[in-house]
Order: C-alpha cells, then structure tokens, then sequence
C-alpha cells in the first residue's frame, strides 16, 4: 500500500522542491496531498515575493499543480480544524487535511510547528523534505 504525504506549503513555495515533490506523487511512490488553503498560501507567497508573477502565471501554476496528480486535493477537512491543538492556530488546517485524507506524513520545513506529541495521536509524523525524500 502506498503511503499518504500531506505537503505543506513551506515545501510548495520553492520551485524546485515543488517540482521533485510533485514528480514523487506522480510516481506514485506515495499518495501526495495538498489542499486549496495550502495553495492558497503558497500563491500568496510566490505574488508577494516575485511581484514579476502575473495573476494568470499564478491562477495555471494552481491549475497544473492540480491537474499534475490524482486526487491531489483534500476537501472537507475543516471542520476538524477548531479541535486541533498546535503552536501556531494557523498551521491546524494543514493537520487536519492530513487527518482527513489519511496522510501519514506531513512534509514541512518548519517542523517546530507540528509536534510529535500532537501528531501522535492522529498517528501521523512531521518530516522534513530531505529526509521525506530520502526514505
């Protein structure tokens, strides 16, 4: 069976992790997951620091992400979002798409932000993108 990976959007922002992540998924060495949030954040970022990024360069970037991998998108996952616990309340939609969708994984840069202690008891762990992609 293939393990579930929830990529958060700190491994989506930069254009080349992005790429070897989505060509992880379309391997099908795992079940990659993402949700509209996370995108939302990644584009966000990518138009706040790259002001050069045209709104339409933007909108095909979230039209190719999600077209590049099957049952990418995780959908109905917030209302677990208000009965998580994590240092920073804005990370709790990541946790929760990744309750959802059955993710093992979360892989992130910022694991501080996703304790094991919480993670635990949803049976899923944080890791970091090199040590994702080596495993």
């Amino acid at each position: 069976m293939t393990s579930a990976a929830l990529y958060d959007a700190s491994v989506l922002y930069p254009d080349t992790l992005r790429d070897l992540l989505i060509r992880i998924g379309q391997s099908g060495l795992v079940d990659a997951k993402w949700t509209d949030m996370i995108l939302d954040e990644v584009l966000r970022n990518l138009a706040k620091n790259g002001a050069d990024i045209a709104e339409d360069r933007l909108a095909r970037l979230r039209t190719l992400m999600n077209s590049s991998i099957r049952d990418v998108l995780v959908t109905d996952f917030e209302a677990l979002i208000t009965t998580l616990n994590l240092p920073d309340p804005d990370d709790r939609h990541v946790l929760a798409a990744a309750i959802k969708s059955g993710a093992q994984v979360i892989v992130t840069s910022s694991i501080k932000d996703f304790p094991q202690g919480e993670l635990s008891k949803w049976n899923v762990e944080a890791k970091r993108p090199d040590d994702f992609v080596l495993e």
